[in-house]
This record gives C-alpha cells, structure tokens and sequence, in this order.
C-alpha cells in the first residue's frame, strides 16, 4: 500500500507561481512513476504532467508546456511541481498520483494510488 500526501496549493493572482509537493509513503520501491492530475467543477480529471522514478523523462499536457515543471527527490520519496506564470485556466484541484505497473501515463486509469488532492485558485 502506498499512501500519498499533496501540499502548497492556495489562492495566487494570474502571472504568480506556486510550488506543489507530493510525498509518498508505505511500499514506495514499488513506484515506478508519479503524476499529477487536475479536476475542475463540472469537468473530468485531466491529465497535467508525469515524471518516470526509473529514468523516465518529465512529460506535460500541451497546456502547461513551458510554465510547469516537474521535478523529484527519489531519496525523500517526493515529487514537486513548479507552476510558473499561473492562468485562471488552471484552476482546480491538483492529485498526485503514482503507479506501480506499466500502463498508459496519461489517463487515471493508469494509475494505483491517489492523494486526497490540494486547491489551486488563479485570480484574474
């Protein structure tokens, strides 16, 4: 079992940045990947933004190309997301996620396990 536990959502203005954290815990050598998703009200769960724990390169939805940034701390078991020049688009509530088999990244489907998710709310 793992257990998984997001922090540094808030309240930002459009142009601002925040960093998320996702720290896993329990039977973490069976990770083989972590990955964020994001749910607004009335939407599906989207997919945002993955990084491989076993060589696996950082890979992002087109949307957040080139303001997000993924990042991870394999000793501390963490994963961070940078989010730089925040647009009210990106609005909702951030999962970590984290798989231990080899299934398609991009989908919830394909992932094990799930943290109870952090606000993120971008201002106009």
């Amino acid at each position: 079992q793992v257990q998984l536990v997001e922090s540094g959502g808030g309240l930002v203005q459009a142009g601002g940045s925040l960093r998320l954290s996702c720290t896993a815990s329990g039977r973490t050598s069976s990770i083989i990947g972590m990955g964020w998703f994001r749910q607004a009200p009335g939407k599906e769960r989207e997919f945002v933004a993955h990084i491989g724990w076993r060589g696996l390169s950082p890979y992002y939805v087109d949307s957040v190309k080139g303001r997000f940034t993924l990042s991870r701390d394999n000793a501390k078991n963490t994963m961070y997301l940078q989010m730089n020049t925040l647009k009210p688009e990106d609005t909702a509530v951030y999962y970590c996620a984290a798989r231990n088999y080899l299934r398609d990244f991009d989908r919830p489907s394909g992932y094990d396990y799930w943290g109870q998710g952090t606000q993120v709310t971008v201002s106009s």
